[in-house]
């Protein structure tokens, strides 16, 4: 993705649950744009991206940035991102036969370990839920047969009522985050880094 939007990439290694859970990664990612924030480098160059969880901590973080009254970076990319985590998704059980990387991974257990008996509609944990207003603009890629398809669906439609620039690709019949595939000359991934460096350069 770096090299496709021809752009310097800080990865993050921000907390993980069960040993640190909500809001360890969000306040770590955001510690993190603070201190990139401190060397110089200007909200309008930074963009922000992360898949399935880590689209979660994004959203989240972009929210909190928002909320500490911090400048906005110029936009973010999520990935068949993970943002709803309260049974409320139509698509957890029901794609569950077409998602096996997903259904593989215990979304079940990951969850709670995560949530540490907070409220799963607190919008920092749920973002689909949150007042979305004042984000900066937002892809997103899913596939229509993810578990969390509905996830990002749901979320497009929130940032748009609130004039959010928002921006929805969806492929079918792609694994989650299929994006990763690219490393095995997936023709699909390839198809989807392409239009993030696009969406990138677009907005610089």
């Amino acid at each position: 993705i770096g090299k496709a939007a021809d752009v310097k990439v800080l990865s993050v290694d921000y907390s993980l649950a069960p040993e640190k859970p909500f809001p360890a990664g969000i306040n770590d990612c955001y510690t993190a744009y603070k201190w990139l924030l401190s060397t110089g480098v200007k909200p309008e160059n930074i963009f922000f991206g992360g898949a399935s969880a880590g689209g979660n901590m994004t959203i989240s973080t972009l929210l909190k940035i928002r909320d500490e009254s911090v400048p906005m970076p110029a936009g973010a990319v999520v990935l068949s991102p993970g943002i709803d985590y309260t049974p409320e998704s139509k698509t957890i059980l029901k794609n569950a036969p077409t998602d096996p990387v997903m259904a593989d991974v215990g979304i079940f257990w990951w969850i709670p370990a995560y949530l540490n008996g907070q409220d799963p509609t607190n919008p920092l944990i749920s973002p689909v839920f949150a007042d979305l207003k004042g984000l900066p603009p937002i892809l997103v890629q899913v596939s229509t047969c993810e578990m969390l398809y509905d996830h990002s669906t749901r979320f497009v439609e929130r940032a748009n009522e609130v004039g959010v620039k928002v921006f929805l690709q969806e492929w079918d019949n792609m694994p989650h985050v299929w994006q990763n595939y690219g490393l095995y000359d997936l023709p699909e991934a390839k198809e989807a880094i392409d239009k993030i460096g696009e969406f990138i350069k677009n907005l610089e």
